[in-house]
């Protein structure tokens, strides 16, 4: 007996972190067949596959208070809205953690074709936990976007240190201290998009995968979301050109130091060459020789 069919439509966005997910994130969620959550990473399969604790108890009642409640203004909130957006909260306090929890998360889907879930830790699923999970879905689809090595890796570090509190370790930090940062796990296995890549084709089929590259997204916005469109089936919609020219969780403006890119050129190589064999066209420019910008 097969599996039953928990999801009825699944969209994913799988990252790479500081590779415009949000700023897709942001947009898809004025297309009317699309239907977010609350919560724009949940990290359920993450939890899942990789991490039992990432979705704790503890964590979520932190998420709970410091994200979802008492964050509106009693004089102009609309009571509707923050009812339904309590009910959400609830549901992602329940018990257990499975894969009822995770389709409830979306009790407000009403006609909607996909329910969508942009966590870039998905990006780090084994690839045996794809196929489970597409058997749960009646329609799934798997949206990886990548930047250039180089310029990701400086503005994930910029955006880190930024949240942390520690935005003076950019200029203080020399070469070694930079190289260990990067070199953290948390912060590096972003940037291995060859290992990336291997595991989501192995784990699913070529209709349920779409690989973009964030240079040719900024480079042609409504050619690529028409692109995301047709990939998931759906109506083109005209996106206002206010949301398309918005900028969201950018890093703090500071020049890239110059020994920067040759830190990690040996590696920007080696994933060059593993993305190219992967079938992709590697953009113009992808090098650890860029120009050193903001």
């Amino acid at each position: 007996m097969s599996e039953p069919r928990l999801f009825p439509g699944l969209f994913l966005s799988v990252g790479a972190m500081k590779a415009g997910t949000t700023w897709l994130y942001a947009v898809l969620a004025r297309h009317p067949a699309l239907h977010f959550a609350m919560e724009k990473e949940i990290h359920y399969f993450y939890h899942r596959f990789v991490n039992p604790g990432q979705l704790s108890e503890a964590y979520r009642l932190r998420e709970a208070r410091n994200r979802y409640l008492f964050r509106f203004d009693p004089e102009k909130a609309n009571i509707d809205v923050i009812r339904a957006n309590l009910r959400w909260v609830g549901s992602y306090l329940e018990r257990p953690v499975d894969d009822y929890w995770y389709r409830n998360l979306f009790h407000m889907r009403d006609g909607h074709a996909y329910a969508c879930d942009f966590s870039n830790l998905h990006a780090q699923l084994p690839r045996e936990a794809w196929p489970q999970t597409a058997r749960k879905c009646d329609r799934l689809r798997v949206l990886f976007t990548m930047r250039d090595p180089v310029q990701r890796l400086w503005s994930h570090t910029k955006f880190h240190l930024q949240i942390t509190g520690h935005l003076d370790k950019l200029d203080s930090w020399g070469p070694e201290e930079f190289n260990e940062f990067i070199r953290r796990p948390h912060i590096w296995v972003n940037a291995e998009y060859g290992v990336i890549l291997r595991n989501l084709r192995a784990g699913l089929t070529p209709e349920t995968l779409k690989v973009l590259f964030y240079e040719d997204l900024h480079a042609d916005q409504r050619a690529t979301l028409r692109g995301i469109e047709d990939f998931l089936g759906i109506p083109a919609f005209d996106y206002p050109q206010s949301v398309l020219d918005g900028r969201f969780t950018e890093s703090v403006k500071h020049r890239m130091p110059v020994f920067f890119p040759d830190l990690v050129a040996s590696d920007v190589r080696r994933i060059c060459k593993e993305v190219a064999a992967e079938g992709y066209s590697i953009p113009a420019g992808w090098s650890a020789g860029l120009p050193v910008g903001a």
